[in-house]
Order: structure tokens, then sequence, then C-alpha cells
């Protein structure tokens, strides 16, 4: 089994570690560091990581990352897992999406030991945490005012990222190309498979959003063999969408919503309405195609250019079908719910 070993210390096959990853310090001279939690079977096997709070206002990660650690008959078969539920913990104190010198950290990897404040934490990040796992899973949600479905993006061109996407077992996957300067582009560069998992909005929990992010961690460590069977009350099939767009306001005003998160829309249909302070009728949002709404704005105020909708384009698939599957992760996930329209 081989050597694991972050920011100096050794976690030997069959331990559990907390471990505090040092980072700059603050200004007021105050020690910082990224709490990592590792545990390891006595078993060889792979090495998986999964992050959240890459964007310090993204919350619901850290739940997910929380609950994993508490899990109840939690047993790992082999191999090894690093949960790191704060990656920008100077984001999540000031909650806010940036580093404090301004910067995105999911747009300064691979980052450099010498460079910016936001590039020296993610070169830490890469060094001490990726470059030493086989794959990984990011956790995001939706900027600030806005909500993301549960969704997975990655580059389902690759078929053993494929698999893991659909092992995860969320109705949309987005096949999603690389972006400069983010974690994922320099997780593939390293030859770590890694999936970004999308759901709900910046700044709060979502129910919803958080039991699918536990529960599909916890399939895809049982696709590798890493954890038991997982029972499942409906089994949820995934759909790929190959392009997705967002919706943007062709005008500035007061929004009234028509269209919610996860429905389905047809060409020509009416998203949201736009009016004036005084309720007359400035323009409506319409969907040039037919597709699956994957995020939205939630403030209801609107500029005009502003992105509202994003909608995801599935090719010769039945968006009925998908709907359906929404259905079904809602059903399992939230027993409980119950519609009140």
């Amino acid at each position: 089994m081989k050597k694991l070993v972050i920011a100096g210390i050794e976690i030997l096959p069959g331990e559990t570690r907390q471990i505090e990853i040092p980072v700059v310090k603050l200004c007021t001279n105050t020690d910082m560091s990224m709490p990592v939690y590792v545990v390891r079977s006595k078993k060889d096997g792979p090495t998986f990581f999964v992050s959240a709070a890459v964007h310090g206002d993204e919350l619901n990660g850290i739940e997910i990352i929380r609950r994993l650690i508490n899990l109840k008959r939690f047993k790992l078969l082999k191999g090894t897992l690093i949960l790191v539920p704060m990656v920008n913990v100077y984001g999540v104190l000031n909650q806010s999406r940036y580093m404090p010198d301004r910067r995105d950290l999911n747009r300064c990897f691979p980052g450099s030991a010498n460079g910016s404040l936001a590039g020296i934490m993610a070169h830490t990040f890469l060094k001490e945490i990726v470059s030493q796992c086989e794959y990984g899973i990011d956790l995001h949600t939706g900027a600030i005012h806005r909500s993301n479905l549960p969704q997975i993006r990655a580059n389902l061109n690759d078929e053993e990222t494929l698999s893991l996407a659909q092992a995860f077992a969320v109705p949309v996957l987005l096949n999603s190309t690389l972006r400069d300067g983010s974690l994922r582009q320099a997780a593939v560069e390293h030859g770590t498979r890694i999936l970004l998992y999308e759901a709900g909005e910046a700044l709060r929990f979502d129910e919803l959003s958080i039991r699918a992010g536990v529960k599909g961690i916890q399939n895809v460590l049982s696709f590798l063999g890493m954890l038991g069977k997982i029972r499942r009350k409906n089994t949820v099939l995934p759909f790929i969408a190959n392009t997705s767009a967002w919706l943007r306001a062709n005008c500035s005003g007061v929004v009234f919503q028509v269209k919610k998160l996860g429905d389905r829309v047809k060409q020509g249909d009416c998203l949201a309405k736009i009016s004036d302070p005084f309720g007359s009728l400035l323009g409506d949002i319409v969907a040039n195609r037919d597709g699956i709404i994957i995020g939205n704005q939630n403030i209801p105020l609107v500029q005009q250019g502003e992105a509202m909708f994003h909608v995801a384009y599935f090719i010769d698939e039945d968006d009925g079908e998908i709907i359906e599957q929404l259905e079904k992760l809602q059903d399992d996930l939230l027993p409980e719910y119950v519609n009140l329209d």
C-alpha cells in the first residue's frame, strides 16, 4: 500500500486522522489552516478526495462532508478517502466567493508556491491533496442569488469519468469543457478523474441538494468497491446534456417567475415576465429550445442582459423522462416532502 503524507504527517493504513494544512497567515498574524479528514482502509485501493468551498460562500458542500464524516456504519472496504470541507478558508470566514486578494481560487490552478495568495492556496491544495489521488469530487453551488438543480459536470467523453458520473445517480449530467485555471483542469492534468457536483445556492443549505450529494458520493465510492452496496429506494437514471445556455433578460425591471428550477420547457414557453414598478409589462423571457431548467436567478429584480435561466438541452431524449427521474430523486431523498400546490 502506497505511503500517504499530508502536511508532513504520515497516515498509516487503517488510520483515521484529522489534519490541518498550514496556509498563509492573516494580516493579524493569526495562523490559518485548511482542515482535512483522512480515512484509510487496511486494504489497498484507490485514493479519493472530496472537496468543498473552493468558493467560500458555497456552503452545501461543507454540510455534505460533515454528514459523510458522521454517517453511521460508514466503513471503508479499501483505499483512502480524503475529505476537505473548506478549501478556501478565507472565503468561508468572509462569506465570500473570492480570496482576500479578490481572485477566484477556481481560476488560479495550478498556482505557485511563490505566487499570489490565491496561487499559493491553489498550489498547496494541488500538491498536498489532488496530486495524491486517482479520483475526486469537487462540490459547488450556484452563485449568490442563483440556484442550481443537482447535476454533475464532467468530461463525459472519457469512458471511466462517464461511468463515475452515472454512478453518482442524479438525473442531469452535463458534458462540460475544462476551464483554464480551474481545479478540474489541474486535476485532469495530474491524471486525476474528477466530477464537479453543482446543486443549490450560495450561502444557503438546501436539503435535497445535500442529501443528493451525500448519497451520490456513497454511490461512487461503492461503484469503485471502496464501500459496500448502497440501498436505493428508487433507481435514478441519468441523462446527458451535451449543451446548455443561459437565457438573459431583454429589459430591466421586476420579475414574475412563471417557470421554476427543474421544470421542463418547450420552445416558445414563457419562463418569466418583467414589469416596471407600476405593473406595466415590459417583456417576456421565452424559451428558444426544448429543455430543462438546471439553474435560475432567485432575486426578483433584473437588469437588461443579466443571466436568468440556465437551460440544458438533451439530444434524442424525452424531457418527460428526465422530469420523472427528478421526481424519483425527490421521493427517494425527501420522502416526508408534501406538495402543497
